[in-house]
């Protein structure tokens, strides 16, 4: 089970550390491994998220995740995503961007950190309006109670999360801006970016988020339609209608995923520059990471991780948050990635970790009654 699943990260471990080395030698080798891990710990939280969404969707789509889903984020976010940007912010063409990020590496990172605000500000709103979402509703199963069982009553508010959301991005261009007429006009011109792409990524929450729950709900009306013409078909004889509508359901889906890989990836990808500014091996690295991150989101789908460690999902969001709050505070302020890689991972270990407790407890409480119950019998019986 495990090699099906991570084979062919192990093939793409292989022959990219192996390209590393024909590419720049030893020294290329050790930057690419190091990305990998770099990838691997800022993005553990995206697996768990995405397998609560990938898990809903049938091993058709989680092929598609693994193949198409694994080419847009492996060429599209870690090598095409930094070349676009350079090309937006510098105002020239896609091959003059490539011909840029090959031969004058320095002037690249240049324009790269200097589009980081803006890529920061959808970034960060975008997983903020995920956390949000997650932590305004009501759940059966709550981890930290005294947060999560005040915040489930007032998620009642209609909209609130859209609120806050807009709150914090007004407060960090607002803030940004004030400290930008310290510096002259440019400074101010991308405070005014910081805000539009924040909105930007506020709306494409909406749109996407919005229409896979629209699917996803039209699926499950779709099934219990199916599931009456079964019934219906069973008692006449009559053959039943076919069903079209999970292909909607999961394309939207698979569309959501991979804007929230995307929006994942943007701490990756600036983060890399700290460590190289070779836009080969920085996609070689991240590459890497990204096809381990799939893997073990398929991995935690299969073994059905989530449902036997029940506040993995929650501590996935937490470090979302986490993670939508560094990205806001680097609009102004530099944090080093370690930290943000160790957010996640401490939160989603102590999360798993309170899982494990769980799972013991009751395994206790049903032992006791089992223990009562066989007293009851002997008893009963004598």
């Amino acid at each position: 089970m495990l090699l099906k699943t991570f084979g062919w990260s192990f093939a793409v471990t292989a022959l990219g550390l192996v390209a590393a080395v024909f590419y720049g030698g030893w020294e290329a080798f050790g930057i690419v491994a190091i990305l990998s891990v770099l990838e691997i710990s800022l993005s553990f939280d995206n697996a768990v998220v995405n397998a609560g969404i990938l898990k809903k969707m049938n091993a058709f789509w989680q092929k598609i995740f693994l193949t198409v889903g694994v080419l847009i984020a492996v060429f599209g976010m870690r090598l095409v995503f930094p070349v676009v940007i350079v090309a937006i912010s510098a105002k020239m063409g896609p091959v003059e961007a490539v011909d840029l990020a090959l031969n004058n590496k320095d002037r690249y990172q240049e324009l790269v950190t200097d589009a980081h605000p803006a890529i920061a500000a959808f970034g960060g709103m975008f997983l903020l309006m995920i956390f949000l979402d997650f932590i305004f509703e009501d759940r059966d199963i709550q981890w930290l109670r005294w947060i999560e069982r005040p915040l489930a009553k007032l998620g009642k508010v209609d909209m609130l999360s859209v609120c806050i959301a807009l709150i914090v991005l007004l407060i960090t261009s607002f803030t940004f801006a004030t400290q930008a007429h310290q510096h002259g006009g440019a400074h101010v011109d991308k405070a005014q970016t910081v805000l539009i792409a924040g909105i930007a990524g506020l709306i494409t929450y909406m749109v996407v988020g919005g229409l896979s729950g629209y699917f996803e709900d039209r699926l499950e009306e779709d099934e219990e339609r199916e599931h009456e013409e079964e019934e219906e078909a069973a008692r006449t004889g009559r053959p039943r209608s076919a069903v079209k509508l999970a292909g909607q359901a999961a394309f939207f889906m698979f569309l959501y995923l991979e804007v929230l890989d995307a929006s994942f990836s943007f701490d990756g990808v600036i983060g890399a520059f700290a460590i190289t500014n070779d836009i080969v091996l920085m996609a070689l690295g991240l590459g890497i990471g990204a096809m381990y991150v799939r893997s073990l989101t398929v991995y935690l789908v299969r073994q059905g991780t989530l449902d036997d460690y029940v506040y993995l999902e929650h501590g996935a969001h937490y470090a979302i948050g986490a993670l939508a709050a560094i990205l806001m505070v680097t609009i102004q302020y530099e944090i080093n990635e370690v930290i943000t890689g160790l957010v996640g991972v401490v939160l989603i270990a102590w999360s798993f970790w309170s899982s494990v407790r769980r799972n013991r407890a009751l395994e206790a409480e049903e032992g006791k009654a089992e223990g009562s119950d066989e007293k009851a019998e002997v008893s009963s019986g004598v």
